[in-house]
């Protein structure tokens, strides 16, 4: 018998099949149940479980693999989701949005470099602004993160009556932008214009011309602007101890003072208290000296990023009578030593003779310098950039690249050169055995040849690295510093730089030497790290040597071609000499005689400070250095 397609004949057909095999109502349904039903009700119920059936067995026309289109488009952003929060790495300490680009065959590279450039210009860290400095020429800012120099910002400066008068800003371009150690970045920005607060603050250009929002302006400023006449600049962790450099101390600047006047504390960075406190016990010009608190000296590594000052003791100070103490205000901050780049693996070894120097715009010094000390022997410069705006930077790449072994330590302190050089020589003591404290326009030379010891009449004639087998020398004796009389040299009468170098085109001097210049050995100077006029003081036990001028003297470029010497007039680097336009100790020998304080050019300057005609260093230098094809000199080629 035929089913029919009706609902009642269907019912017919299965009120007569009594069998239990063709039953298709649930078994957990009782038959007294099912006789109590409805018939309606049972048909739709039954209708109802088929079209369930149905959807569960056959595939639908907008599902792929048992999959709906739904369920790919949650299953694949859950997945996006999961690689964005690793990529992310919101557990540390640092955060650098990335942007994933999916490998998807229909996303395009334009659209993905789309994407990428408007999220690079959304996530850039905000510009805060840690501390200001108020310098005669600057404000310094320190600023905890900048992307990279490259970066245009722009200083922001806010009227100095009152906060209705926050809208009325102004900005000027930033000077300059340094990374200073590897915790902040420094930006110099011009002094404010009158009527203007010294507190400045930092922003990227807005996209569209708009003047800055005064509240925002006024929100993002922090009040403390610091003067530059009494401030703790910079730290340093010297194993057990640690070394503070204070401008405005007022010490004696040749001799070591009482240490009892001063104290260290240590502070985070939050609110600006300072939680420890030890004692010094050492201090001199710029540099105290304190032990370190317990619990950094059990693990250095928690001296990273504290922030450190000096206090005035109210013994010593009678403006500390409120609170027994006074504390200088301060910038520094401390680095442990696994942070420092500059220390070398003790198994690497010390180099020989290493060099150390403060610059201020001395780019066209430094090839020369370099390129002719190194041949002498020394393997490591230390260069100490004192706020140049020239191309000494973009110098010392190049001669990295040339594979001189130079680096570049921005020092911002405006005349601390003995504290910089105080600073090197920690620096440098892990790396090198010897250093030399030089300028930029001093030339290391021998000027004589020597004779043989044993009776041979044959001269030595000084080479290649002789200065370094002169210093190894004495490396295993109680001489820990090597001084060496300097003869200063005049214009020789040029009117413009001379093309070869200054040791070609420099060759008439004053006959007596002035001063001196030393190489020390960094592991033996006194703890006070004490220095005048580039030779410091050592610990007892040892002592210094004068270098005879037969043997080797230093020649210092000093009184150039007016064009080159006039550039000295607008800032020196030493604290303890006075700027020319000063009218301060006129008569020193830091000085040009008969110059006065006016970068006004003297009468017949090109025939100045000139008493003898001494070529030795020119001829030294074209016999040993000039190319013998091309006649160049090492810094006349690198410039080709």
């Amino acid at each position: 018998m035929k089913l029919a397609k009706t609902s009642h004949c269907r019912h017919h057909q299965i009120n007569s099949d009594s069998s239990p095999s063709s039953q298709v109502f649930p078994s957990n349904l009782s038959a007294l149940n099912l006789l109590n039903l409805p018939f309606r009700q049972l048909m739709d119920s039954e209708q109802r479980r088929k079209r369930k059936r149905s959807l569960r067995t056959s595939p639908s026309p907008h599902s792929h693999c048992g999959f709906s289109v739904r369920s790919l488009i949650l299953c694949l952003s859950f997945i996006f989701v999961l690689l964005l929060l690793h990529r992310f790495q919101i557990g540390r300490a640092s955060f650098h949005p990335v942007v994933i680009v999916s490998t998807l065959s229909h996303l395009s590279s334009s659209t993905s470099n789309s994407i990428r450039d408007y999220v690079s210009s959304r996530f850039l860290l905000p510009l805060r602004v840690e501390d200001r400095i108020l310098f005669p020429d600057h404000v310094l800012l320190m600023v905890s993160h900048i992307n990279d120099r490259s970066e245009v910002l722009e200083c922001v400066y806010g009227k100095d009556n009152g906060v209705e008068a926050a809208n009325k800003l102004i900005s000027r371009p930033v000077l300059s932008v340094d990374e200073l150690d590897e915790l902040r970045w420094v930006a110099r920005c011009p002094l404010p214009p009158q009527n203007y607060a010294a507190e400045v603050n930092l922003r990227r250009p807005p996209r569209k011309e708009s003047i800055v929002e005064g509240d925002e302006w006024q929100r993002n400023v922090h009040p403390a602007v610091h003067s530059w006449e009494m401030m703790a600049y910079a730290a340093a962790l010297d194993r057990d101890s640690a070394v503070v450099f204070v401008k405005g101390l007022n010490l004696r600047p040749d001799r070591e003072s009482d240490p009892r006047q001063f104290s260290c504390h240590f502070g985070t960075e939050g609110d600006g208290r300072f939680a420890l406190t030890t004692r010094a016990f050492s201090a001199a010009q710029e540099v105290v000296r304190c032990s370190l608190p317990k619990s950094i000296r059990m693990n250095p590594s928690k001296a990273h990023g504290i922030r450190v000052t000096v206090g005035l003791n109210s013994h010593f100070h009678a403006n500390a009578r409120a609170s027994n103490r006074v504390l200088v205000p301060s910038v520094a901050k401390m680095l442990s030593p696994s942070y420092n780049s500059d220390q070398r693996k003790k198994d690497q070894g010390k180099h020989q003779l290493c060099v150390c120097t403060m610059v201020w715009n001395q780019a066209s010094s430094l090839r020369e310098w370099i390129m002719y000390h190194a041949w002498l022997g020394v393997e490591r410069w230390f260069i100490y950039d004192n706020n140049s705006d020239d191309r000494t930077e973009e110098v010392i790449q190049e001669l990295e690249l040339e594979d001189y072994n130079v680096s570049r330590h921005t020092w911002p302190w405006i005349k601390t050169q003995e504290a910089g050089f105080s600073h090197c020589a920690l620096r440098a003591r892990d790396e090198c055995n010897w250093v030399a404290f030089m300028d930029v326009d001093e030339f290391f030379y021998f000027p004589f040849p020597t004779r043989r010891r044993g009776g041979s009449n044959k001269p030595i004639v000084r080479g290649q690295n002789s200065l370094r087998t002169l210093v190894a020398n004495f490396s295993s004796t109680n001489i820990g510093e090597i001084r060496t009389a300097c003869h200063s040299y005049g214009p020789s009468g040029l009117n413009s730089p001379p093309s070869q170098g200054v040791t070609v085109g420099y060759t008439c001097r004053l006959q007596s030497p002035e001063r001196h210049k030393s190489i020390v050995r960094p592991d033996v100077l006194d703890r006070t790290l004490l220095n005048v006029v580039h030779h410091f003081r050592l610990r007892k036990g040892f002592k210094y040597l004068n270098m005879p001028q037969s043997t080797a003297v230093i020649n210092h470029y000093k009184y150039q071609v007016w064009e080159a010497f006039r550039a000295k007039f607008f800032r020196r680097v030493a604290t303890y000499v006075a700027d020319w336009q000063e009218k301060e100790n006129e008569g020193s020998k830091d000085r040009a005689p008969g110059l006065g304080t006016e970068p006004i050019e003297p009468p017949n300057w090109p025939l100045q400070f000139c008493e003898v005609w001494d070529t030795g260093l020119r001829d030294f230098v074209l016999a040993n250095l000039a190319d013998p094809t091309t006649g160049l000199l090492p810094w006349e080629r690198s410039l080709l």
